[in-house]
């Protein structure tokens, strides 16, 4: 039985998102993995123009050439990317989900005032230019159009109203100092899914890029498990 696993990024990001999971599955696996990069996303932004219409075809496109590859797909999907794999789970025959920092809710306005709050510290040491976390933000804020904002909300309002029909094996990782996706936002999903398997890791340390969070070596393993057992974790 072949496997393959299409893992989608974020809003404003790109496959680098999600790339130390890829690894630890290529690594793990003789799955085929893919990491598409949707309309203009990537290292370098290009949004303006493209709307949720574009995305979500992006994210089909790939998930029907992977299917033609293998058996079974799995599908992860990381913040925006997550929404369109619960999109896709609807549409498809997805066998497994994982949903990493999931944006179905948005904006945790008490992390990202901590940010901003150590932004300022960092300022008046002069050391704000050494902090990546506001090299990301300042990017993104410079090259991120509000009307990509808005068909990126566009997506939430399309799938949300589907979640509680969506019945496949799902396991939710989140991060619990969050700034993007108020952490709650997962048991939300884990509430509203309808399948009986499913499993929740709070991430005490992770912000909104999980996958780079300092216990990734923790949850790594039990995500690879999940995908790998047909009954249970």
């Amino acid at each position: 039985m072949s496997v393959g696993v299409l893992i989608l990024h974020g809003f404003s990001g790109g496959p680098y998102e999600v790339e130390p999971l890829a690894k630890y599955l290529q690594q793990n696996t003789d799955w085929l993995v893919v990491t598409p990069t949707l309309c203009g996303h990537g290292k370098t932004l290009s949004l303006k123009g493209y709307t949720a219409e574009h995305w979500l075809m992006d994210a089909e496109i790939a998930y029907k050439r992977l299917a033609e590859k293998v058996d079974d797909v799995y599908v992860i999907g990381f913040s925006m990317g997550g929404v369109i794999a619960l999109y896709l789970a609807k549409r498809y025959p997805v066998k497994k989900l994982v949903l990493l920092s999931a944006a179905v809710k948005y904006i945790a306005p008490k992390q990202i005032l901590s940010d901003l709050q150590k932004f300022s510290k960092e300022a008046i040491e002069g050391r704000l230019q050494n902090n990546e976390l506001f090299k990301m933000y300042e990017y993104k804020l410079k090259n991120v159009p509000v009307s990509a904002a808005v068909q990126f909300m566009k997506i939430v309002r399309k799938v949300e109203p589907y979640i509680d029909s969506i019945d496949v094996p799902t396991f939710i990782v989140q991060g619990k100092c969050d700034g993007i996706v108020p952490y709650m936002t997962a048991q939300y999903l884990y509430d509203k899914l309808p399948t009986s398997e499913k499993f929740l890791y709070f991430s005490s340390c992770g912000k909104h890029h999980i996958c780079y969070s300092e216990d990734a070596d923790t949850w790594f393993p039990d995500v690879l498990q999940f995908l790998q057992n047909k009954n249970s974790y």
